[in-house]
């Protein structure tokens, strides 16, 4: 399980627009609909990262309660079926049921939004407040695979000081995970 982290994009850079397969409803979904107006979670992940699948309880647990206080989280997954068949959309909806997502699941089919966000890894993680503007980008907590039980403490630290402040002016270490498989 070869490590990669996160690259880390300048503060303040604007979302980037898309419009991609959800593969719980398998319609259409874009960034405009999906948004909030008060913070917005860009997840890029996939289904068999081990950083992914490590998160995976924590993270709809974190986003249940988040999303009750407004928060949008919105997962993409972007990795190349063609090597990676495991990521397929047809998975990840199954993925997404299983794992009790209470958020969309989208697929990045040509990785258009993974490159326009500066994606790299699995779980890469943005936050966008409410003006779409970059406000986070980081890890999920500081634990692995087999190192602890992932709480998801910096994500939701970055998320309170967001959701107060429209800002978060803590540390931002890269997150790191399975690098995103490139066509």
């Amino acid at each position: 399980m070869a490590a990669t982290e996160s690259k880390m994009i300048s503060l303040g850079t604007q979302a980037p627009d898309f419009n991609l397969l959800n593969t719980v409803t398998n319609l259409l979904s874009g960034l405009s609909e999906l948004k909030s107006e008060k913070a917005t979670v860009i997840l890029f992940i996939c289904n068999h990262c081990p950083f992914v699948i490590h998160i995976n309880k924590a993270l709809a647990v974190l986003a249940n309660k988040y999303q009750a206080k407004g928060v949008s989280f919105i997962a993409i997954s972007s990795n190349d079926i063609e090597k990676y068949p495991a990521d397929a959309p047809e998975f990840m909806t199954n993925f997404a049921l299983e794992n009790k997502y209470s958020f969309p699941y989208l697929y990045d089919e040509d990785q258009s939004v993974a490159k326009a966000y500066g994606a790299e890894c699995t779980p890469d993680i943005f936050v966008y407040n409410k003006d779409l503007k970059l406000a986070y980008r980081g890890r999920f907590d500081e634990t692995r695979p087999n190192m602890g039980i992932a709480t998801g403490k910096d994500l939701a630290m970055a998320l309170d000081s967001i959701l107060a402040t429209n800002t978060y002016s803590g540390v931002q270490l890269p997150s790191i995970g399975c690098g995103i498989k490139w066509k």
